[in-house]
């Protein structure tokens, strides 16, 4: 719980007044001018303000007491009435019945009744307040709150309902000021701060400007990863780890681009949330954590409390908080967990994304950690090289071409004074005259080159819009499906054929197209189930024709092409490689070059990008076998 002022802005509500009998009067009547109901509907007036006001009172320190009895509360619009009024005028008081009605959260009324005196001297009418004016369960002495009831943030699932994000333990570890003094603050803080990996200059500075009882946090860590730490953490004086839990995934490299974090609000977040949000709430950060936010996080409850004299804490009224509401996804967890595996040695940027074609659903997305954090699987734009020979057969095949085909494969060849070359280990025995699918299966840039002509404008985005690649949808969280611009030049469009040019995808948009040649149609991915999705569909569906050929091109790639290395991976029924130079040239000339790789094996897609290595076969083929097996 948390100690929060309130929940909005405190309503002027009107008065209501019911007659009821008493010894001497009766509210409401056109002659009713008893003093005594006159200063009770006063009273409730000013009640309704948070207020005793300048109504006459037996003390004057009754008034003060009220105020700061009170002012904790004065946020929640409250709507007092009189109910009664039950005067004696022999004995010279009068005891008035007060019906409360706060509003302490949305749908959630507080609502009770009260008694208080009033007291006579002469014709002059006063109130006699107490605390039990107020709530009947009130004494001298006792102290009003309000406390914030945080509701238990969704978690967030995977396959079968398997929990991938739910509140696991952590420790805070930090400074304990109330343990340290004086100079001791900053020689504390920067030894911690060194044990824990923070700047010791910012920590130093945070831990000497917070109040002399404050906890100065440095790092919140995972029991696991804290064990390191305790030992040498423990003998510095002051430092203190406090036990907690967090919304946390399996392990930290867990899918964590993806699924994001969750931490304290920052200022722009509470600014943002239109007073739903307040400093110390924890929401999410970043990732699914952020988008889902409000679903995960639930609605807090507010219990208005009293503490007593003893400083016993009493809850006088609870209005419950409502839990968030998990958040369901398509991620296998075994698969997510091998393809952080297989990337956890990769050094450059790294990536892996698996889709199942029969039905879109995304099984994993991993980044290495080369991403630095960054969420490379999903909205990553590369040069996707040879990969996209897939979709360039498909539009070759539309034009007429035919799998057995003879095309010509020359080491190099000239578009429009630019040359073009294969990669640097292309098998020499696959140059000359050659069939389509041996182009395809040893990845001949020059093969494919050669066929420019025979595509008409759009042909090549029409071909990989059926693949899945190029047309946007909203997918409930971000994605890049890739681009297949008009090329603006003869050289454009022979680059383009092989995955240069102004062509960009991203692994997961590569993924797409090997589970569409897979499925044999465009395959529109799932990742959220309860997220509905319109597929747009491509102004040229892919055929079954189509799909048949495509997969005997990528077979031929693992039969006798680049990808032979798979042959002993069991199930492999297709596969193509890809590297694509990008970036400024070394002082040999040579430009560095992204290595691609994708694959089929049963009900299964996936591809592999490095961001740099040597090529699609020798960088993330290696990648690609790891996850498989």
């Amino acid at each position: 719980m948390r100690l929060r002022p309130g929940l909005g802005p405190a309503l002027g509500l009107s008065l209501v007044l019911v007659g009821v009998g008493s010894a001497c009067s009766v509210l409401g009547g056109e002659d009713d001018t008893d003093p005594a109901d006159d200063l009770a509907t006063e009273l409730a007036a000013s009640l309704s303000q948070h207020t005793l006001g300048d109504l006459p009172l037996t003390t004057e320190e009754q008034r003060d007491a009220f105020t700061e009895l009170v002012t904790p509360l004065d946020d929640l619009p409250v709507a007092v009435s009189v109910s009664s009024v039950d005067t004696t005028e022999e004995e010279g008081w009068a005891d008035v019945g007060l019906s409360w009605s706060w509003q302490v959260a949305d749908g959630q009324t507080w609502a009770y009744d009260t008694t208080v005196r009033l007291t006579a001297a002469g014709d002059a009418w006063s109130v006699d307040w107490t605390p039990e004016a107020l709530a009947s369960d009130l004494v001298e002495g006792d102290t009003l709150g309000l406390r914030t009831l945080t509701p238990d943030r969704g978690d967030i699932t995977g396959a079968d309902g398997a929990v991938l994000v739910t509140e696991r333990p952590v420790l805070r570890y930090g400074l304990d000021k109330t343990k340290v003094e004086g100079a001791q603050v900053a020689r504390s803080a920067r030894r911690i701060a060194r044990i824990l990996d923070v700047d010791p200059a910012s920590y130093v500075e945070r831990a000497e400007a917070m109040g002399a009882e404050a906890f100065v946090e440095a790092v919140v860590l995972r029991e696991d990863d804290a064990k390191q730490v305790l030992p040498a953490f423990r003998r510095v004086p002051g430092a203190l780890a406090v036990n907690d839990s967090l919304p946390l995934a399996p392990s930290r490299e867990f899918a964590a681009a993806l699924l994001g974090r969750v931490g304290a609000a920052t200022e722009d977040v509470v600014e943002d949330s239109g007073g739903a949000i307040v400093p110390g709430d924890e929401v999410g950060l970043s990732g699914l954590q952020a988008r889902y936010d409000e679903q995960l996080r639930g609605v807090p409850g507010t219990a208005v409390v009293a503490r007593g004299a003893d400083d016993r804490l009493r809850t006088l009224f609870e209005a419950p908080a409502t839990d968030g509401t998990p958040l369901a996804t398509t991620i296998d967890p075994a698969l997510q967990d091998k393809a952080e595996l297989a990337l956890a040695d990769v050094g450059p940027a790294s990536a892996i994304v698996a889709i199942r074609p029969s039905d879109g659903a995304v099984l994993a997305t991993a980044n290495g950690p080369g991403a630095a954090g960054a969420d490379l699987a999903d909205t990553g734009q590369y040069a996707p090289g040879s990969t996209f020979k897939v979709v360039s057969s498909l539009a070759l095949l539309r034009s007429g071409m035919e799998p057995g085909d003879r095309v010509p494969c020359p080491a190099t060849t000239v578009v429009d004074g630019r040359s073009f070359k294969n990669y640097d280990d292309y098998p020499a025995a696959a140059i000359g005259d050659i069939t389509f699918t041996q182009a395809v299966a040893n990845s001949c840039n020059t093969a494919f080159i050669s066929q420019v002509d025979r595509l008409a404008d759009g042909d090549l985005a029409a071909a990989a819009a059926a693949l899945g690649l190029g047309v946007d949808h909203d997918l409930g969280f971000p994605v890049y499906f890739g681009q297949v611009p008009p090329p603006e030049t003869e050289t454009g469009a022979a680059a383009d054929l092989i995955g240069q040019g102004t062509v960009l995808a991203s692994p997961f948009a590569m993924a797409t197209v090997a589970a569409s040649v897979a499925a044999g149609r465009t395959v529109l991915p799932t990742l959220l189930p309860e997220h509905q999705v319109e597929q747009v569909q491509p102004e040229v569906p892919l055929t079954k024709g189509e799909a048949t050929r495509l997969r005997g091109l990528v077979r031929a790639v693992v039969d006798t092409g680049s990808g032979r290395f798979l042959l002993d991976v069991p199930g492999v029924t297709g596969a193509k490689t890809g590297t694509a130079e990008y970036g400024e040239p070394d002082a040999a000339g040579n430009l560095p070059t992204h290595a691609w790789m994708i694959a089929i094996r049963g009900d299964l897609a996936v591809a592999v990008f490095v961001g740099t290595g040597v090529s699609g076969s020798q960088t993330a083929g290696p990648v690609l076998e790891s996850f498989l097996r």
